[in-house]
């Protein structure tokens, strides 16, 4: 998960602990920060991604935590062949 966030455009990873990420990831033309939280377990990653300001994101974070998901599961699939 750490190279995942790590390699998305406008992150900057904050925390790294055994099970646990935090990233800061920056909006593109207002520059406008979004936190993410990862909880690494053994069968599931729990994710929290929100907006530090205004009521509405446009569905971005919701964008970001399924762009993350499809690219863990297309490394879990290369893993297992």
């Amino acid at each position: 998960m750490r190279e995942i966030v790590q390699q998305t455009p406008r992150a900057r990873l904050i925390a790294d602990e055994p099970g646990y990420l935090r990233a800061e990831y920056s909006s593109r033309l207002m520059r406008f920060v979004d936190d993410v939280e990862l909880l690494i377990g053994a069968d599931a990653v729990q994710v929290r991604s929100a907006s530090r300001l205004g009521y509405s994101d446009l569905g971005v974070n919701r964008e970001r935590i399924e762009a993350l998901r499809q690219t863990l599961a297309q490394q879990a699939e290369a893993y297992s062949e």
